[in-house]
Formats: C-alpha cells, structure tokens, sequence
C-alpha cells in the first residue's frame, strides 16, 4: 500500500513526537485537520501496516535532576541470557534493558542495561542492589558511565 496525502501528513506531524498534554491526538489533528478519533483509527492502521513499527519515549533525564548515568553490561551465559535480561527488565531502577552479540575477543558482554540516578554513587548502590537481589554476583560486568551528552530524538520517516 502507498501512503496517501493524509497518512503522509500524519506521520509527518507525529515523528518528532507527540505534544504533552492531555489529549495529544486531538492536538496532532487539529494540526492536519483530522479530528481525533481519526487520528487514532489511522494511527492503528499504519501500525498494522507497518508504517509504524514502535512508539517510543525519550526522557531528557538531566533536566530531572537524574545526571549519572551508567550502562552496565553483563557477560551473561548465552543459555541465562533472556532469563537474566527479563529479570533486569523488571528492576525499577532499570530503564533499558537488551542484548547484543559479543564481539569477542575484545568485547565479551552480550547483556546492556541503563541505570539512572541522582549521582554516581546512588548509581552504584542501585547496581549493587540488584547484583544482590537477583544473585548476579558471579556475572562479570563493567559499569559505564556516561561522560557527555548526545541529543534524543525519535525515529524520521523521510
């Protein structure tokens, strides 16, 4: 199927993200003049189509007052690896969580979860904690913690 002019319109109007309020499909119309239930069924639509494959979040972390963060990858048995990751996915400290191929042998990590906090040392408490709870001591890791800021941005379609 081939986009029409109002679907092209829409998907322009929703790639650098939706507005924060509390009807956002209801502004994104007003936009593209659509009304809001319209931008919903067509949404849904080009979801099923595959025009839109995800909806995500980027959460400008810094401007929370959440200014460490650290990416901790794990060099989990491949055998562990979506139990480990599930149960990492679960922890509320947590915010992303997924693996990758090693690339041994310089890069022997195949598990990458992100942890934000208040600073470094919290971080670390937070790592500590969860290493503890979930019985991951025997888990070699690396904690990584992020030096300079890159800018978040959502996916563009043309």
């Amino acid at each position: 199927m081939v986009l029409n002019e109002s679907d092209s319109r829409l998907i322009a109007a929703i790639q650098d993200g939706l507005p924060l309020s509390a009807r956002p499909w209801a502004e994104v119309g007003e936009r593209i003049g659509m009304d809001e239930g319209e931008v919903i069924r067509r949404v849904k639509a080009l979801q099923e189509q595959g025009y839109i494959k995800r909806f995500g979040l980027v959460v400008r972390h810094h401007e929370l007052g959440y200014n460490a963060n650290a990416m901790v990858v794990w060099d989990v048995p491949d055998e562990r690896v979506a139990e480990v990751g599930e149960a990492l996915g679960r922890q509320r400290c947590v915010t992303l969580c997924y693996q990758r191929p090693r690339r041994l042998p310089h890069w022997p990590y195949n598990l990458f979860c992100m942890i934000h906090g208040k600073d470094r040392q919290r971080v670390l408490d937070y790592i500590d904690q969860v290493t503890e709870e979930l019985g991951l001591q025997e888990i070699p890791r690396e904690v990584l913690f992020s030096g300079r800021r890159f800018k978040q941005r959502g996916a563009k379609y043309r």
